[in-house]
């Protein structure tokens, strides 16, 4: 459970940090905007797991003497990007009005974020399908959290500043790179 809690955040610090930025961008930002946006970054946190889980299923019998590598590679690879991400400069744009076009709460900008963000979440989601793990929960788990922080990231954003957006996305990277560690780790304990 303490895994599926950890992947759980891990996966859920891109979305909490496009909402500590939104709500750094945008200091009025109306409740419903805020909860639409963290109801769009839980609901494609919960779906992509899901969808790579199925994805990993079709596959299973050609990958199953590598899946532990697989998983490392895919969980480094994401990890690693988050870090990565963290670093880059935003967009001016990116702070616009919420209810133009063009803002970083816009449906349209929303749904972007909403994938973008959760993308790595269909990568775990393959992984847990080649490990032979059961993903409704930890997708609902996913999602749960992912809904929680990105409400609170939006009230923290307004209140702490752009210092924390990248620490939070680091913190995400370094703990899936940790988690990918862990299942190549168990793999070589289990031949033992």
């Amino acid at each position: 459970m303490l895994t599926h809690l950890l992947v759980a955040f891990a996966l859920a610090m891109d979305a909490f940090a496009v909402s500590v930025s939104s709500g750094i961008c945008i200091k009025d930002i109306r409740p419903a905007i805020a909860l639409r946006a963290a109801l769009f970054f839980g609901l494609f946190q919960f779906l992509m797991p899901v969808a790579g889980w199925l994805l990993g299923g079709a596959f299973k019998g050609l990958i199953q003497g590598w899946d532990h590598w697989l998983a490392l590679g895919l969980l480094a690879f994401i990890g690693g990007k988050m870090i990565l991400e963290a670093w880059k400069k935003r967009d001016p744009s990116y702070c616009a009005d919420p209810d133009e076009a063009a803002g970083i709460m816009s449906l349209k900008t929303l749904t972007v974020l909403a994938i973008a963000t959760s993308l790595d979440a269909l990568a775990v989601g393959l992984s847990y399908s080649v490990l032979g793990d059961p993903i409704l929960g930890p997708a609902a788990l996913i999602g749960v959290v992912t809904f929680i922080l990105c409400v609170l990231g939006i009230e923290f954003g307004k209140k702490l500043g752009a210092a924390f957006e990248s620490k939070a996305e680091m913190a995400g990277g370094a703990v899936l790179i940790l988690i990918g560690l862990k299942i190549a780790g168990q793999h070589f304990i289990e031949k033992i």
